[in-house]
């Protein structure tokens, strides 16, 4: 039974091993990241092609891409006069010609560690196409004319926070930032596009007003919808032998089907087509999102309600892959008007504001199977940090917490090793006193583990407890953008990277090998040598893996050198009174 014991706990220790290489692998292999230095000037491709047919068109609810003006894309349009938003959390570029997204950077997210380069999430130059498109389509949109898109004119193409209004809202004030666009058509119709932004908030407004000043009905349909081609995730590191960047691709929810993925390869045979009130769709990367999410309707005389879109998906020749949605038809008769609006969402994966825009959003963290465990771990840490102020101080915080909650069932299992190690020379004398004889010599031992109440499997269970802990944990501190580039103290420097120095690995190669020391020792000579093996093995592993994970193991060692320590003195003593008894 000693022997199986021992095989059970090497056994579980590579399975760990070997889930977290392959989790790793997973979700952060295969990259090839190359550093982008940043254009000195930005520029705009022509990003106008791929809009979907609408209703009226014979592809009816199916989207296709324009692959004629596809093809036209790559002359680059850099003089083309660009609407420049700065707030206190964007900086981004508008095209007066449609009036797409056509960069975005992010103020508060650096490029890399130590740079202060904002992390760019949308662009449209030589290096990569990632825009955020909206239109009118139909039989009236301007977004189908045969003309080309609407060159919409502008008051002014610099807007800043100096330019918005202080609105207050649920008893608070707030900067609101309006940027609206015009376009007029020779009949009459008076359409206006208007980004709204906030401050302190991710989410961007974009709604549209047609004013139908003409003799006939205007009809047509609202869309969205994000662009990207198939380069690499620009999150992505290149440190270590496992290179950074987790999932890569478009996902999709509905109020019925919360979290949906589906791979840039999928998007035509596996293509999204589903109709839906409050869902949405998006582009996920590694601790970054941009999602559109369909708003509300209002015509004249008519409260704004929900509309029901369309999402959907579909690839531009082999390298442009387009998510997006499209509003129902909508009539505006002659001398009324129409407003329809939705959210556009491009920043770092923060999970309460995600939650909030709409049903299942926020699982774009996506915490892998131990999800359940992983979101208690995040909140534990959060609530830590609001504290400390610190990821680091928060993880060993979480460790002692989740150590003491664990601690009955831990302290049964050393206890009972703690004894097989007191008993181990009686166990000896026992196997010279029968020899050969294994039949008896079991029999034997088994009556001393009863006697002594000894159960020589309880050294599996507080690896067994650990392991669904130490996974969910990794996947938090590759998932969580809070912990992004986060110091902790002296050359750790960012807790989601591996030590520089390799430091803390070996600190936590010690621990184990100390921890090793308080358990009994294997009867078995091989299974003696495996054992002084496994410190070394893991401190390899350890070596690629990010600091906050390292960290927690070391002090969970080191807590539970200390249990082990403590019970193993008082069974000791126990055994000496009942001895000179």
């Amino acid at each position: 039974m000693q022997q199986w014991a021992r095989f059970a706990i090497i056994g579980a220790m590579l399975v760990t091993a070997y889930l977290l290489i392959l989790s790793w692998q997973k979700d952060y292999g295969h990259a090839n990241n190359t550093p982008q230095q940043q254009s000195a000037a930005v520029v705009s491709r022509d990003v106008s092609a791929d809009l979907p047919n609408s209703q009226n068109t014979a592809s009816t609810d199916m989207p296709q891409a324009n692959t004629v003006a596809a093809a036209n894309t790559t002359s680059a349009t850099a003089n083309q006069h660009l609407i420049t938003v700065a707030t206190d959390l964007y900086r981004l570029w508008i095209t007066p010609k449609g009036g797409d997204i056509v960069r975005l950077e992010l103020l508060a997210h650096d490029e890399s560690k130590g740079s202060d380069q904002p992390f760019v999430m949308l662009e449209s130059d030589n290096k990569r196409t990632y825009v955020a498109q909206s239109g009118l389509i139909g039989a009236n949109g301007p977004d189908s004319s045969a003309n080309g898109r609407p060159d919409f004119e502008v008051e002014k193409n610099s807007y800043t926070l100096n330019d918005a209004k202080t609105v207050t809202e649920n008893g608070k004030t707030v900067k609101v930032l309006t940027v609206p666009m015009v376009y007029k058509t020779a009949n009459g119709v008076e359409i206006v596009k208007t980004f709204t932004f906030k401050q302190g908030d991710y989410p961007i407004e974009v709604g549209y007003q047609v004013m139908n000043r003409s003799q006939q009905n205007w009809q047509g349909q609202f869309f969205g919808q994000i662009k990207r081609d198939n380069s690499v995730d620009p999150g992505k590191s290149s440190q270590g032998i496992f290179q950074l960047g987790t999932y890569l691709g478009g996902a999709w929810g509905t109020p019925d089907q919360p979290y949906n993925k589906l791979k840039f390869a999928n998007f035509n045979d596996d293509k999204l087509n589903v109709q839906a009130k409050g869902g949405w769709v998006a582009v996920v990367q590694h601790y970054f999102v941009s999602a559109w999410i369909p708003g509300s309707l209002k015509l004249t005389q008519a409260n704004g309600q929900p509309y029901t879109a369309t999402l959907q998906s579909r690839k531009a020749g082999e390298e442009m892959n387009i998510i997006g949605f499209t509003s129902p038809s909508i009539t505006v008769p002659a001398g009324t008007k129409m407003e329809v609006n939705a959210t556009f969402y491009s920043g770092p994966k923060v999970q309460s504001e995600l939650k909030d825009l709409a049903v299942g959003l926020n699982q774009t963290v996506d915490y892998g199977w131990l999800w359940p465990i992983a979101k208690l771990l995040f909140l534990g840490l959060e609530t830590f940090h609001k504290f400390l102020g610190n990821w680091g101080w928060s993880i060993i915080l979480l460790t002692v917490v989740v150590k003491m909650i664990l601690w009955p069932l831990s302290a049964k299992s050393y206890r009972s090793m703690a004894k097989m190690r007191v008993i181990a020379p009686e166990i000896q004398r026992m196997k010279e006193e029968f020899g050969e004889d294994r039949m008896r010599f079991s029999q034997e031992m088994m009556a001393l583990y009863k006697r002594e109440g000894v159960n020589p499997l309880s050294g599996c269970l507080p690896l067994f407890m650990q392991m669904p802990i130490f996974l969910a944990l990794y996947w938090v501190l590759m998932e969580s953008v809070e912990l992004r580039h986060a110091p902790w103290l002296g050359w750790i420097t960012d807790l989601s990277a591996m030590d520089p120095w390799f430091i803390l690995p070996l600190i936590m190669g010690g621990t184990m090998f100390v921890q090793q020391m308080l358990n009994p020792q294997p009867a078995d000579p091989m299974q003696a040598k495996v054992f002084r093996l496994m410190p070394i093995i893991f401190t390899v592993f350890m070596l690629f893996f990010p600091a906050g994970l390292v960290l927690y193991w070391i002090v969970n060692n080191s807590i539970t050198i200390l249990q082990q320590w403590f019970i193993a003195q008082s069974v000791k003593k126990q055994r000496e009174t009942q001895t000179s008894a």
